[in-house]
């Protein structure tokens, strides 16, 4: 496989908006957050004027997640000849950050597309050769559920074998619960060193007995988490101090990074990686439609885990003993404690 990381928003919105001004055929587009408040990478003009040019522009976006994603840009695609969808079943999200360009690569990651996000810490990575045509498939059955008519994707929603021989594909739907197979099964596996890299550190209750265990047997568990989560979510620094703190006292490595982080990977053994849209929560691992992409090619792997040192050597460690809870952590730690425990 041909593989280049990007490590924060704007090269990857750099290095997308070159794809998809290059595209001849296709572009399809899967994104959790789109607002059309980007003025250098004005993505809904683009796209826009590629529909416009005949190309067969398939654009899917979750509706909670673009809520905001305006009017005019809805009107102004599909006149320009764009298909538009908005994936919209209760309690179910497309959390997935896909692109491909005509059929041949394909960029996975965390990164979604706003102003807001511009300077934020993330990661994709962009895919050329066979893996494409699986990413292809994979859009293929989200486009189906939202309702899509391209018959030449929905011929792409078959069964195909996949070769894991090197990397692979992750597909992760509510339906069929993969992620936490996934991840206990390599966790379980770790022989030196496990380490994980979200923006929101919520873990289920199986997780978390995951990585105690990994701890009990020798393994170093570190995990790469904002100092400060740049977020419109309310309470998530409580919430992932509260859960850092617990596990810290369990022997798990807590580095706080200075600026937003957003990246969504995890690294066992300096050996093999999974970098994709999913965080660290139960919405990922319960609600959440997602997609990684499984690497083991050593090449891969290397270059991941220098961007991760990168990335730890500009952050603190917590230290559980001299942090000091806040008087809300003291509200809002019992009833997340008995909220994880169900999942």
């Amino acid at each position: 496989m041909r593989y280049k990381f990007f490590t924060n928003s704007e090269k990857t919105w750099k290095a997308m908006f070159e794809a998809i001004s290059g595209a001849k055929e296709s572009v399809y587009l899967e994104m959790y957050i789109f607002t059309d408040d980007m003025n250098q990478y004005d993505f809904l003009k683009l796209l826009k004027e590629k529909a416009r040019n005949g190309l067969r522009i398939r654009i899917i976006l979750d509706s909670v997640g673009s809520m905001n994603f305006s009017n005019d840009g809805v009107v102004g695609l599909k006149e320009a000849g764009a298909e538009l969808y908005f994936y919209s079943y209760f309690l179910h999200r497309t959390h997935r950050k896909i692109l491909v360009v005509d059929e041949r690569r394909a960029f996975i990651g965390g990164v979604n597309f706003g102003k807001n996000y511009r300077h934020w810490d993330d990661l994709v990575v962009e895919v050329k050769g066979r893996l494409v045509k699986h990413i292809i498939r994979s859009f293929a059955k989200v486009y189906i559920e939202s309702g899509g008519k391209d018959q030449r994707i929905l011929a792409q929603n078959k069964i195909i074998i996949l070769d894991k021989t090197r990397t692979w594909l992750v597909e992760h739907f509510p339906s069929k619960i993969s992620l936490k197979k996934i991840y206990k099964e390599h966790i379980n596996a770790a022989k030196e060193k496990i380490i994980i890299i979200t923006p929101y550190f919520v873990p289920n209750r199986w997780l978390v007995g995951t990585l105690h265990q990994a701890v009990l047997r020798g393994v170093r568990v570190e995990v790469l988490v904002p100092k400060t989560t740049e977020d419109i979510y309310f309470l998530v620094n409580n919430i992932n101090y509260f859960y850092m703190l617990k596990l810290s006292r369990l022997g798990i490595n807590f580095y706080l990074s200075p600026t937003m982080n957003h990246s969504k990977a995890m690294i066992i053994d300096g050996r093999e990686a999974i970098v994709g849209s999913q965080n660290i929560d139960f919405l990922s691992f319960d609600f959440m439609n997602e997609i990684g992409v499984f690497l083991k090619d050593a090449k891969a792997v290397k270059k991941l885990l220098e961007i991760y040192d990168k990335w730890k050597n500009d952050a603190k460690l917590l230290d559980f003993k001299t942090y000091k809870p806040k008087w809300f952590d003291y509200i809002i730690s019992p009833i997340f404690s008995i909220f994880s425990s169900i999942f």
